[in-house]
């Protein structure tokens, strides 16, 4: 199944990437899919276009689920506690 799903995306070797890196980033930019680059036949990274995440889905707001406890505890006793 994973080669089936290599071959749907271009491969190219790491050696191939590390010699012609800055014209596969723009092959990438212009042609807008993604290239795998593969060590050995494995694959290893894949290089993606770039895409800007709106502003709204950059927020942490609404992300807490639930509060519990105090955020500043480690949980354990300490001695200075006791007094």
């Amino acid at each position: 199944m994973l080669m089936a799903i290599l071959q749907a995306v271009k491969t190219i070797t790491a050696a191939r990437f590390k010699d012609q890196c800055l014209k596969i980033m723009d092959t990438v930019v212009r042609t807008k899919s993604p290239i795998v680059v593969t060590k050995r036949g494995r694959p290893v990274v894949k290089v993606v276009p770039y895409t800007e995440t709106p502003a709204s889905s950059r927020s942490l707001a609404g992300s807490i689920l639930k509060e519990s406890g105090s955020p500043y505890s480690t949980g354990e006793k300490w001695d200075a506690d006791l007094s």
